[in-house]
């Protein structure tokens, strides 16, 4: 059997960079209130608090879900992350939620990142400067609903800018998405589905994404995905899906999975941590990773709701 390409995308310095998904949306009537995480999306002081928090911990920037004009909201707690981010010298990049209606989506997309780069990706757009380039390129993040957009007509469109994006999409390429620049694993139990205990927590995911990117896509940009524990029991679109935290070890064993199929002297460009603050996915690692005593979960580590006020 021919030995795997080298991977032609590795990370810039000795590891990867690593990232965190983050949910702008608290605050908006659709999801959990305020009161239920602690905070709103709109509070510029939680924003730079967050910021901070997440440096402390390894994570160099937010891959904030973004929806262009049809979450108002969320585009403007995204305008006045950038705007932090900038200050603070804090990575910021935008995962695109695709829509999932059929007979428009190519024309959004291309409308909403449009907007973006016009509104974000310009030289006048407050913290510019913090957005996540990768080869002096900006990094795009792609979260798919319905399948619906062409993505190759999205390509013709922003190839255009002065600097055309990388555009990174979830799991591995299909038939209509191989001209995309690259992947990134997303929370997965794996084949075996969801187990009621938790216990499927994407081993056998994790090596079929290593697995193929490194055989079948080395000419691609791999990112990495690390979660600690999901729990969507809180969400109202809730399905009673679960992945136990394991003390810790979940987390764990996801942040380091990528090095069982690739050098160390030539790492993946970016690890994923899913998610920082998705409280109704109960993905969260901004309260902490989930940890054991005497194989005993401790006590929920305080969420910003229950730390005390200033």
């Amino acid at each position: 059997m021919a030995k795997p390409a080298p991977l032609k995308y590795i990370a810039t310095g000795q590891s990867p960079e690593v990232l965190a998904v983050y949910e702008a949306w608290f605050g908006h009537p659709s999801h959990i209130p305020p009161s239920a995480v602690g905070y709103s999306s709109h509070d510029p002081a939680v924003l730079a608090r967050q910021m901070d928090e997440a440096r402390a911990r390894g994570i160099s920037g937010f891959v904030v879900d973004w929806y262009g004009d049809r979450e108002p909201f969320i585009d403007q707690s995204y305008a006045m992350m950038q705007s932090i981010a900038g200050k603070k010298k804090f990575h910021i990049a935008m995962m695109y939620d695709e829509t999932d209606h059929a007979d428009d989506a190519t024309d959004e997309a291309i409308a909403d990142f449009t907007m973006f780069h016009d509104t974000y990706l310009s030289d006048k757009a407050k913290g510019h400067k913090a957005y996540l380039t990768y080869q002096g390129r900006p990094v795009i993040f792609i979260f798919p609903k319905g399948g619906h957009t062409d993505w190759s007509k999205v390509r013709a469109i922003v190839s255009q800018w002065k600097n055309p994006p990388w555009l990174i999409d979830e799991n591995l390429p299909d038939t209509g998405d191989s001209m995309l620049d690259g992947f990134y694993a997303w929370i997965n139990p794996g084949p075996k589905g969801w187990a009621a205990d938790g216990s499927n927590w994407g081993e056998d995911y994790l090596a079929h994404f290593y697995e193929t990117m490194r055989d079948k896509y080395p000419d691609k940009i791999v990112v990495g995905g690390a979660w600690a524990l999901f729990n969507d029991a809180r969400a109202s679109w809730s399905l009673n899906r679960h992945i136990d935290a394991r003390c810790g070890q979940t987390y764990q064993d996801t942040f380091n999975f990528w090095k069982r199929y690739f050098p160390a002297d030539r790492p993946i460009p970016f690890i994923l941590v899913e998610t920082w603050n998705d409280y109704e996915e109960g993905s969260a690692v901004e309260p902490g990773i989930p940890t054991c005593t005497n194989g005993q979960p401790n006590p929920p580590a305080a969420t910003p709701a229950t730390k005390p006020a200033k």
